[in-house]
């Protein structure tokens, strides 16, 4: 995969270096320059290598430019709170798509890996609960949002998880890496935010989010619907 999309991998991984230069430097210029574009080159990537042909790439890339939305409104959290929540709502919008996206491959063949299914609805649900309960105390008037969202974001990795056995294994190993790195980066997003800031939390949660979106993006260009009899 690495030599197959060699010049995108290339660029990416300067963009991916010059975000983490950013946030590390706090280099504010740069950081408005080149988090669009984390987003911005996955969206060029999956339209030319797809075409959008389908509902799974469709929706997948509607995820893409409403992730690009909240990546933008975040920039500028610190002059409002406003931007936040709009950002916030922009992400739960994106894995709504994902999600949805997700779900189609589950729906091509819904009798499968049924202890699977049960055992990702099971560690989901117990992270989500667990995770929520341990931020609640420290979330004042932003309990409903973050609930909803920590809802959505487990439901994302739960689907994902559900994509076994329907498509090829590297498409689904990186889209559930993809889900998980989310999980990852939303929740220390959360915990710096709510509970207590920690050094370098920035260079942490744009990693993990960097990851997670090219892993997702990658998975969805690499996707084969397995035939069953």
């Amino acid at each position: 995969m690495l030599k197959k999309y060699l010049k995108f991998n290339l660029l990416f991984a300067l963009i991916f270096v010059l975000q983490l230069i950013a946030e590390f430097q706090q280099i504010t210029a740069l950081r408005y320059f080149i988090k669009p574009c984390v987003v911005i080159s996955l969206m060029v990537m999956l339209y030319l290598s797809t075409n959008l042909q389908g509902r799974f790439h469709k929706r997948l890339f509607t995820g893409l430019f409403f992730a690009l939305a909240g990546d933008v409104l975040l920039m500028f959290a610190w002059q409002s709170p406003n931007y936040f929540i709009y950002g916030l709502v922009a992400f739960l919008l994106g894995h709504i798509f994902y999600i949805s996206a997700f779900y189609l491959d589950f729906r091509s063949a819904q009798e499968l890996d049924k202890k699977g299914a049960r055992l990702a609805i099971v560690l989901c649900a117990i992270f989500s609960i667990a995770f929520y309960f341990y931020l609640r105390p420290h979330l004042g008037n932003m309990k409903l949002p973050v609930m909803v969202y920590t809802f959505v974001i487990s439901l994302m990795m739960m689907m994902a998880a559900f994509r076994n056995q329907r498509v090829n294994v590297i498409s689904f190993n990186l889209i559930l890496f993809g889900a998980l790195f989310f999980l990852i980066s939303d929740a220390t997003l959360a915990y710096n935010k709510f509970v207590k800031g920690f050094d370098f939390a920035g260079v942490l949660i744009m990693a993990t989010y960097m990851i997670a979106q090219y892993l997702i993006t990658m998975g969805g260009m690499e996707r084969k619907l397995r035939q069953h009899d």
